[in-house]
């Protein structure tokens, strides 16, 4: 029996841990240990209307991880609870490290499924525990109720997001602004959707601040921030909310293995070059951008690709090609996205997406039948 070690207990490191299991249902010939910081999984996807207060319950957005693997043997699957050290590529070793110490776990095949942190501390992004999540949740929660004014940073989806989810709610009642450095929010999208979205921030009050950085923020005595823009211009907000800035979580990953920006390399396999037993999955990849549905993408394809290797079979290349996508939201009732060029209608973000922002695929995912 084989064993994998799959380091990231989020998205990819579940899903991939799950195709793993069932493909080699089978014969046994596989042992999945998952290592996870989080005994929770953080469906970080609806954190754009969570921090709004009473629209999703906690149940929703975090779900514990271990009950999702009772189906499977005790042999085929061990989960633990920790924060990967670092790697030892030669002795096919991990170092993990939790509450109750230090320890070694060896592998077979490794799979590095990390993820990325947010550059604030903004809430965008699981926290190290199930409690520390929560409560940084709740706390933002209070601020979002409390705060008079809000100033959303980054004219990507999840900026356009919490900056039209804030507006639904509080557009007549608190100033909301958001601040893109492009002359356009959604970069890189068709320019109806652009057109679309700004025009539905628009429609609930939502100001926008164009070919704009914030270059400078302080915390003021009164718990306010002061924001320093890029023209000079300085604004004090009751709430700051930065959106933009990904980075991933390799610093237990040797040097040699990443980009100039800390990102695995991959090959054609999704394989880290030069390793042909270590494999990279979802955020912490250069392979594309941080995407949920480019992730899921990955851990199908890594799970094919482990399971031909161990047979001695043919790897199969990873294709990334295809028209983007992209649903956004844009409060609870509205949206625009495209399929490639082609822009899709508010009501299919809204049926879709909209709705629940998927958290009906928490469990789902937890438990592999996503």
């Amino acid at each position: 029996m084989k064993t994998v070690v799959i380091l990231g207990g989020s998205y990819g490191g579940i899903t991939t841990a799950h195709k793993l299991l069932k493909q080699s249902a089978s014969t046994g010939d596989v042992k999945v240990i998952l290592v996870s910081p989080n005994t929770h999984l953080y469906w970080n996807l609806a954190t754009v209307r969570a921090i709004i207060p009473g629209q999703i319950a906690d149940e929703k957005l975090l779900q514990p991880i271990a009950p999702g693997f009772k189906q499977y043997r005790a042999d085929q699957f061990e989960f633990v609870v920790g924060i990967a050290e670092s790697l030892d590529l030669a002795g096919k070793k991990v170092t993990i490290t939790s509450k109750t110490g230090t320890n070694v776990l060896s592998y077979d095949t490794l799979v590095l499924a990390t993820g990325s942190h947010t550059k604030s501390n903004a809430p965008w992004k699981a926290q190290s525990t199930y409690e520390e999540t929560r409560d940084q949740l709740h706390d933002y929660q209070s601020r979002v109720k409390k705060a008079a004014s809000i100033v959303v940073v980054g004219g990507g989806s999840t900026g356009v997001e919490t900056s039209g989810e804030l507006g639904f709610e509080y557009g007549k009642t608190k100033k909301i602004t958001l601040i893109a450095s492009g002359d356009h929010i959604l970069e890189g999208t068709p320019a109806s959707v652009t057109k679309t979205a700004t025009k539905l921030l628009q429609n609930v009050n939502v100001t926008l601040k164009l070919s704009t950085k914030v270059v400078g923020d302080a915390k003021l005595p009164d718990g306010r921030t002061e924001l320093t823009l890029s023209s000079g211009e300085k604004i004090v907000t009751d709430l700051y909310l930065p959106t933009n800035g990904l980075s991933p979580n390799s610093s237990y990953i040797p040097t040699e293995l990443l980009n100039n920006n800390g990102f695995v390399v991959v090959d054609e396999y999704l394989g880290v070059k030069g390793h042909p037993d270590v494999w990279a999955v979802g955020d912490v990849s250069a392979v594309q951008r941080p995407q949920l549905v480019n992730t899921l993408k990955h851990a199908a394809h890594v799970a094919k690709n482990i399971g031909l290797a161990n047979k001695g079979q043919s790897l199969v290349i990873y294709k990334t090609g295809g028209g983007d996508m992209l649903a956004v939201p844009v409060g609870r009732k509205s949206g625009t996205g495209h399929m490639g060029s082609w822009k899709l209608p508010g009501f299919m973000i809204n049926m879709v997406k909209g709705k629940t922002l998927f958290t009906e695929n928490l469990p789902k995912t937890i438990d592999g039948s996503a």
